[in-house]
């Protein structure tokens, strides 16, 4: 049977939440009173039929591509399942990387494609190698899954390395998908969007992770005008059109991006000194720092994570991300950019957590 439900979406849906919430994956919700939006300019209905053309313009000026590339979708998640959807056929070689997010894979196996791997390990900063890919293609391959910054550790692949895979994509026909989602979370020298490295390149992104404004499910994909139009009929299978208030409102959002990513700035900058310095005084955890992004990718040395997890939030109060869901069981993943001071005080109670477990033991 076909593969069905993601079990990431279902725990962060019903099994996430706590007083001091750790394992969200966005900053903090933008306020919609700080929006400068004029409500008299909100309409429920309006020409949209294959994407709002002020909001393709906004999208495609932001990333300096011909608004003809560009793809609306209801967030990053689906920007990437009609992104595979309209390249894989069932049975089509698809290449992933491992560590990955959940739902990347789920798509992959919903779609029936034969998913491959390719590893990125901590021993290795979790980096990117393209001898790993070059090792893991065949002539079947027709598609290569990065997320950049990578989602769970933050980590950057620079162009100079997307440009190796680009060409080992293209020496075998294959494309290659980058999830960008968090790469504007790169905030002094952010670099631009993959597309223009290649033809082979398609781009997914959004609004929902680093701009606060995940309720508007502003979602998009960079990719071939050819391809573009393909994903657009594709989509009439999906969502058909998209929410006309919510276009209206994503395009105030992009007028006004440097505020609300400003906003959420100064939260993930305060937040990633904590967790710099939680790492520095704890034996019991380690974890690969980068100086970017909003998640933190920790290795729980010694004891099983899911059991600590558990442990966290039922005497603690505190939430944080299984790593079972990246398929690293010894890991978890914490959020930043929320709430400084809830923040604090879950790396707190998580300090404690590791410490009355070290204690307990004989």
């Amino acid at each position: 049977m076909r593969h069905k439900h993601s079990d990431y979406m279902h725990w962060s849906k019903m099994q996430s939440r706590a007083r001091f919430n750790l394992a969200t994956s966005g900053v903090a919700p933008f306020p919609f009173r700080e929006l400068p939006v004029d409500l008299e300019e909100l309409e429920i209905n309006g020409d949209n039929s294959y994407g709002y053309a002020p909001l393709q313009e906004a999208i495609a000026v932001h990333h300096g591509v011909d608004p003809e590339c560009v793809v609306e979708s209801a967030g990053t998640s689906m920007a990437n399942h009609l992104a595979m959807a309209a390249v894989l056929e069932p049975g089509d070689e698809v290449l992933i990387e491992h560590p990955a997010y959940g739902p990347i894979l789920d798509v992959a196996r919903y779609l029936e494609a034969n998913v491959k791997r390719f590893p990125r390990t901590e021993e290795n900063s979790w980096t990117v190698d393209p001898a790993d890919i070059r090792r893991s293609v065949t002539p079947k391959t027709r598609l290569i899954v990065i997320t950049n910054l990578h989602n769970p550790t933050s980590v950057l692949t620079p162009d100079s390395v997307l440009r190796e895979v680009g060409d080992i994509g293209r020496s075998i026909g294959a494309l290659v998908l980058v999830d960008e989602v968090y790469l504007d979370a790169v905030y002094e020298g952010t670099p631009r969007t993959s597309f223009h490295l290649g033809p082979e390149f398609l781009v997914t992104s959004s609004l929902t992770k680093v701009y606060g404004v995940s309720g508007l499910r502003c979602g998009w994909i960079l990719a071939r005008s050819d391809l573009a139009r393909k994903m657009q009929r594709l989509n009439d299978l999906y969502a058909a059109t998209a929410v006309y208030p919510g276009e209206l409102l994503s395009v105030v959002a992009f007028k006004h991006l440097n505020l609300l990513r400003e906003r959420a700035r100064h939260i993930v900058e305060a937040d990633r000194k904590l967790v710099r310095d939680f790492l520095a005084q704890q034996s019991a955890v380690s974890a690969v720092w980068t100086d970017w992004g909003t998640t933190a990718f920790v290795r729980l040395r010694n004891g099983n994570a899911d059991v600590f997890l558990e442990r966290l939030r039922a005497e603690f109060e505190t939430s944080a991300v299984p790593g079972r869901f990246f398929e690293m069981p010894d890991h978890f993943r914490i959020g930043m950019g929320v709430n400084t001071e809830m923040f604090a005080e879950g790396l707190s109670r998580i300090g404690r957590a590791l410490a009355s477990e070290t204690t307990a033991k004989p």
